[in-house]
């Protein structure tokens, strides 16, 4: 299996004067469920090299089990310093991708245009793709084979318009990915804030928050098995 990670190279919460980029737990947690089932895993983000993390979710009440393993593993490490340019990516050469989140993807992920492009090739051909919490924003303007919005008519979650509120960003991110996806035309669903919560519809699988990031991964192992 080789599966493609993509994530954010933006580092700036707004005007705040804030850092952001993406969330470790949603890297980690997903990298290491590939990775012991012995997938081949490519990091890959829009400017290549050492993507921006953002601090919050290094903080103490924020690390798990995945994330201390990750800290500690000096490959991992070594291959996020890495990322390989999206431009240099093709869906022909992986059988799934998955977009870990953070509020970076909201600024530069979501409008570019080759991470659209990439979704919708791995779509077009039934190929998993797997996306958790701020990363559901990258659907934005990404269609279906049918040239409509590629979550239309599809059901869905993503960090819901409460969860932005509870960290009080509602005004500060571009949009808000629930409000994004509905007007799209998906069907939104959600379970309680910050608890697991994923959904599949056909090769299209979604995670709400950092505690979904497990369990989505684990589906798209599912749909490659």
């Amino acid at each position: 299996m080789k599966i493609l990670m993509v994530l954010t190279s933006h580092d700036q919460l707004g005007d705040t004067g804030f850092k952001t980029g993406f969330w470790l737990e949603e890297l980690a947690a997903p990298y290491y469920i590939f990775k012991d089932a012995g997938a081949e895993i490519t990091l890959a983000s829009p400017r290549g090299g050492q993507p921006p993390l953002d601090p919050k979710s290094a903080e103490e009440g924020f690390l798990t089990d995945a994330t201390h393993r990750f800290n500690a593993d000096e490959e991992a490490k070594a291959k996020l310093a890495q990322t390989t340019k999206l431009s240099d990516v093709s869906a022909e050469d992986y059988d799934a991708v998955f977009y870990p989140g953070g509020h970076g993807p909201l600024w530069d992920l979501a409008e570019d245009a080759k991470s659209t492009s990439l979704i919708e090739a791995f779509h077009a051909v039934e190929k998993p793709v797997g996306l958790v919490c701020h990363a559901l924003g990258v659907l934005k303007h990404v269609k279906g084979v049918d040239g409509q919005p590629l979550v239309s008519g599809k059901t869905v979650t993503g960090f819901t318009n409460s969860e932005e509120a509870a960290v009080g960003l509602t005004d500060v991110v571009p949009f808000l990915v629930e409000d994004m996806l509905q007007s799209n035309g998906a069907t939104f669903t959600s379970g309680d804030d910050w608890m697991s919560h994923v959904v599949v519809d056909g090769h299209l699988i979604t995670g709400q928050n950092p505690a979904s990031s497990e369990g989505a991964a684990e589906k798209v192992l599912a749909k490659l098995a």
